[in-house]
């Protein structure tokens, strides 16, 4: 399979995966409901895209951008400890906790706030959960001279503390959400209300590839350099692919990062990995493909964690980056089409497999990554040596040392 120089995906067969359509669906997820008002910004933001995404200027700028300040390509690494004490099948870490600001959220953020600057937009807003999403927009907005507001649930704001730290640094201002169940959901509503009364002068920077076409497109384009990255890299370290890929899913911006230039691969097995919380038996988990049923959230529609009414429930996960009731429309349509197997992961497991990281490999993962690498661990034990794992480590677990602490008053 050819891989292109530039981040976007392109036809490489007659079969190939393509979608969404042009009003956005992935199947029967996806759409655009949304306000009026916001109708006319979104057009103008698809539009500004479709111009500009195999426009030669515009992808040099994007790649010299993650070349020279996120610092890509990030590495593969052989977990070979993990991998001998463990057993079985070898485990590969994609090292995006390498990525200038600590994760892969920086990915998708050069290439909107540069759209942004095309839109001659003043004023850049996002939302966050676990604070990585709000550290690489204020640092991104910083690089470019823009005014920037970071709106963050009150609870993922004490979990936090480390990232609203950075993202005051960097200049930046964090907008503290009360309302609801104080998260990253919460957050996105009061994200959208701003950007509905700002619109003329405000770009709204969406983390992850949920939200109102197009923006799960335009976030899963820039976010698949991951798995283009990792499909050669893959053929020089061991001249195949991997068997099994893993990666965590909330939003699920990491796990279609690298999954998506490897649909068309169907021999390798790609699973997404969900915050399972206290069980799933229980209401304190945030597995949305698992345990949810179709419906609209934020403007697309998807599988969604909701009563028998459609109100939405609360959610729960030691990771704040999972704790949201939602995925991306395209992770609904993988998973009704199987492409993608989807599991859980508790927080036990996570944090047992967090602490085996650091203890094993020296590498401090974030608990979002951690989730994976816990699903890493259960199966590699049963497979044989000739198979590879390959795990998207998508962020550092700097961020997490608060949450650490409260749960382990050793430390």
């Amino acid at each position: 399979m050819k891989i292109l120089n530039n981040i976007f995906f392109k036809k490489i067969n007659k079969n190939i995966y393509n979608l969404p359509n042009k009003k956005g669906y992935f199947g029967k997820y996806g759409g655009k409901f949304i306000s009026e008002t916001l109708i006319l910004a979104l057009q103008k933001l698809q539009k500004i895209y479709i111009k500009n995404k195999n426009n030669k200027n515009f992808i040099n700028k994007i790649n010299n951008e993650l070349k020279n300040f996120i610092g890509r390509p990030t590495p593969i690494y052989y977990a070979k400890n993990l991998s001998k004490i463990i057993g079985g099948a070898k485990i590969f870490l994609k090292r995006e906790d390498l990525n200038h600001t600590g994760s892969h959220k920086i990915n998708n953020v050069i290439g909107q706030i540069i759209l942004a600057k095309k839109m001659n937009k003043k004023r850049i807003i996002a939302e966050s959960g676990a604070g990585q999403h709000g550290v690489a927009v204020a640092t991104v907005a910083a690089k470019f001279g823009m005014d920037c507001n970071i709106y963050m649930g009150s609870k993922d704001i004490k979990r936090q503390l480390q990232n609203v730290y950075k993202i005051n640094l960097l200049g930046a201002t964090v907008i503290p959400v009360n309302s609801g169940s104080k998260t990253l959901k919460d957050a996105l509503n009061e994200a959208i209300r701003d950007w509905t009364t700002n619109i003329e002068t405000t770009f709204y920077v969406i983390g992850t590839v949920a939200g109102p076409h197009p923006y799960p497109t335009i976030v899963r384009n820039f976010q698949s350099i991951i798995g283009k990255e990792c499909i050669k890299q893959m053929h020089k370290i061991l001249k195949k692919q991997p068997d099994y890929i893993i990666a965590a899913i909330g939003g699920g911006s990491n796990a279609i990062g690298i999954f998506y230039p490897y649909i068309n691969y169907k021999k390798i097995k790609l699973l997404g990995i969900e915050a399972a919380g206290k069980g799933l038996k229980t209401n304190k988990h945030a597995a949305s493909l698992l345990m949810g049923s179709s419906g609209i959230l934020h403007g697309n529609r998807t599988y969604l964690l909701q009563d028998k009414y459609g109100q939405i429930l609360k959610t729960h996960s030691i990771s704040a980056g999972l704790d949201y009731p939602g995925v991306g429309p395209e992770h609904s349509f993988l998973k009704d089409i199987g492409r993608i197997k989807y599991k859980n992961i508790t927080d036990n497991e996570a944090l047992s497999a967090f602490y085996d990281c650091c203890n094993i490999e020296g590498i401090i993962p974030a608990l979002e990554s951690s989730h994976a690498l816990a699903y890493a661990l259960k199966i590699s034990s049963i497979l044989t040596k000739k198979k590879n794992i390959l795990i998207n480590l998508s962020g550092r677990g700097d961020k997490d040392m608060h949450t650490i602490k409260n749960i382990n008053k050793n430390l």
